[in-house]
């Protein structure tokens, strides 16, 4: 597969990352320096920094002098939605890291004297909020919940980058599915074990993508030019949470007959359980379709598959 766009990749580009240590960040950075870019990694680590690191904050002002002559930024950083229950100081540091320190970040990079030529934005497939079927792509509206709010304002914070004319792409991922942890990583163990099921009724729309295809996609919006705005980063085919669960079950050869009852969910995760667990939402990405993204695994028994495999 190739998505290139061979008159942007002739020159090796210096690329900022954040949220350089997470999933799709490491994944991101190794691909980037194999294909003879340059990675500068933006941290918020406090001790001694490495060649080609800059310290950064998600809460603080930070000088982005060193930034000085960037081509593109990537902006992956942000609290795990999915590290606990959602109280309400962890909804104001989810809240904080996206909306608060995307602002920030553009601010400081909209004064440089040379701001990079584009800014591609992690956002997330919680824009849309919990929906039933139809499927939707990048023309619905926002939906309601609290990822709905967050999405939106994560997404606003851009304007400071925008206003100063830099292109800015914001990727509403989906489920990334990788054998290098995520959702996979955690479910796998008690999918061995037997344990695994349908989640409350199962019928809630996940909208996925391979971890590789994600890498590409973002290569893409780097490339193109002519792409801004939202991109919803999800492959074309969205499953049912049954789906995905009895796909994973038979990927690891093991039975899928354990279902979570709604009310447990309810019970042990709050309002995070239910709009990430019981909650889902039918996304397609048409705006990939229409610059001819071409996906190398478009079902979800592939990607499982392969995010199972022995790496042997």
């Amino acid at each position: 597969m190739n998505n290139a766009d061979p008159t942007l990749r002739a020159a090796p580009l210096i690329v900022a990352v954040t949220g350089s240590s997470g999933l799709v960040g490491r994944a991101l950075c190794g691909a980037l320096v194999h294909a003879g870019h340059r990675v500068i990694r933006l941290v918020r680590k406090t001790s001694s920094l490495e060649p080609d690191e800059v310290r950064w904050s998600t809460t603080k002002t930070f000088d982005a002098n060193s930034l000085e002559g960037i081509d593109a930024l990537v902006h992956l950083a942000g609290e795990n939605i999915a590290a606990g229950r959602w109280t309400a100081a962890r909804k104001r540091a989810i809240a904080a890291s996206r909306i608060d320190g995307t602002r920030r970040l553009c601010e400081a990079v909209a004064q440089l004297a040379r701001p990079p030529r584009v800014i591609v934005s992690a956002s997330g497939v919680g824009y849309y909020g919990d929906r039933a079927l139809p499927i939707v792509d990048e023309s619905a509206p926002a939906g309601e919940g609290f990822l709905a709010s967050v999405c939106q304002e994560w997404e606003a914070a851009l304007e400071p980058a925008s206003h100063r004319g830099i292109r800015t792409v914001s990727l509403r991922i989906g489920v990334v599915v990788s054998r290098n942890g995520g959702l996979v990583a955690r479910l796998r163990v008690p999918f061995q074990l037997g344990l695994g099921g349908r989640v409350g009724r199962g019928t809630q729309g996940m909208s996925w993508i391979q971890l590789e295809d994600l890498i590409e996609v973002i290569r893409f919006a780097l490339d193109h030019s002519e792409l801004h705005g939202a991109v919803n980063a999800v492959a074309p085919n969205p499953v049912t949470q049954f789906e995905f669960a009895r796909a994973l079950a038979r990927a690891l050869h093991r039975p899928c007959a354990v279902p979570m009852p709604a009310w447990i969910v309810r019970v042990l995760c709050g309002e995070m359980g239910r709009e990430l667990l019981l909650g889902g939402q039918w996304v397609v990405s048409s705006r990939l379709s229409a610059y001819g993204f071409r996906f190398s695994c478009e079902r979800i028994e592939d990607a499982l598959r392969l995010a199972v495999a022995d790496p042997r």
